[in-house]
């Protein structure tokens, strides 16, 4: 069995959906290696969050931010934890609705995302900063 393992900073990006498949590719070439396996995807942060959906429309990315804001208000005055802002809480909330990580087959060499699928980078904050993933992909 082969295990790969890659640290990915991703550049800061406004708050909305993000497509980043391409980055977790780039990052991890050693995927190639690997006929039948798993790559998984970890962002080591609290207030954004990973996902797959689709690719190729844009605004299906617009409708999942505007969905997230309806479901998941800022100033709602029953929220203690909003020190950094309004955009604060509703991030947490956001990112654990969606979660942390994904996990991605991989097919002879590549990830085996439909022909419509792509990860997303989910900034829940308006000034999250970079962030920092962790891409693992094992197996034969």
């Amino acid at each position: 069995m082969k295990i790969y393992q890659q640290v990915v900073h991703l550049r800061e990006r406004k708050r909305g959906f993000h497509l980043i498949t391409g980055e977790i590719i780039r990052a991890l070439p050693e995927m190639s290696e690997i006929a039948t396996g798993i790559c998984q995807i970890f962002i080591q942060h609290t207030s954004a969050s990973l996902g797959i959906n689709e690719n190729a429309d844009p605004t299906v990315r617009e409708d999942f931010e505007t969905y997230f804001n309806k479901a998941v208000p800022e100033n709602d005055p029953d929220y203690q934890h909003d020190a950094e802002g309004p955009d604060d809480m509703p991030a947490h909330l956001k990112a654990a609705l969606l979660g942390s990580s994904v996990s991605i087959p991989v097919h002879n060499g590549r990830l085996a995302l439909g022909t419509w699928q792509g990860v997303y980078l989910c900034e829940h904050r308006n000034n999250g900063g970079s962030r920092t993933l962790i891409v693992t992909a094992w197996g034969n």
